[in-house]
């Protein structure tokens, strides 16, 4: 598929099948977030693959945006294994996790796996919820699964602000 068609079309699906994302699928979007850039090519990144209808209830019981997906990647990252940047205030976390959800997001389209990133959730609540290592990070979770019939985008979905609003050459 053309990128530029891919990030055209893609949208956040909030209604969807039961039908499960095949496994050749879901390696080739895992593969695209793995493959995402990081500073210092730390791959603080952690994804965790929900599946199982035991903790799936755990997710919905953490957020009502789960929409039906069969599946949730849960994108998290190693708060200890990140890039400090020159002034102490930020580091490299949240950004490297957003880049690596995004690649996961847009990878899922490429595939034909509609997806939504939710991010409507307390990540602490998500983190004790699911088990993980104090030390990681929930960024958010990415919905993944095949649109049900009648699902698609909002109707503001193709509304976008001309550059000259969101742009500014200096």
């Amino acid at each position: 598929m053309e990128f530029k068609e891919l990030v055209k079309n893609r949208y956040s699906c909030k209604k969807y099948d039961t039908k499960k994302v095949e496994r050749e699928k879901l390696e080739a979007i895992l593969e695209a977030g793995r493959l995402a850039p990081t500073a210092k090519n730390l791959q603080e990144q952690h994804i965790y693959v929900v599946e199982s209808e035991d903790i799936l209830a755990k997710i919905d019981k953490i957020t009502p945006c789960r929409y039906g997906a069969p599946t949730v990647l849960v994108v998290a990252f190693d708060k200890n294994n990140v890039f400090t940047y020159p002034g102490e205030k930020r580091d490299s976390g949240v950004e490297d996790a957003s880049i690596v959800a995004t690649h996961l997001m847009l990878a899922a389209y490429n595939e034909g796996v509609d997806s939504c990133w939710l991010n409507y959730f307390d990540p602490e609540q998500a983190a004790r919820e699911l088990g993980l290592p104090e030390n990681e990070e929930v960024l958010m979770l990415l919905d993944l699964g095949y649109a049900s019939e009648g699902a698609g985008p909002l109707p503001t979905h193709n509304s976008r602000k001309p550059l000259s609003e969101t742009v500014t050459y200096m």
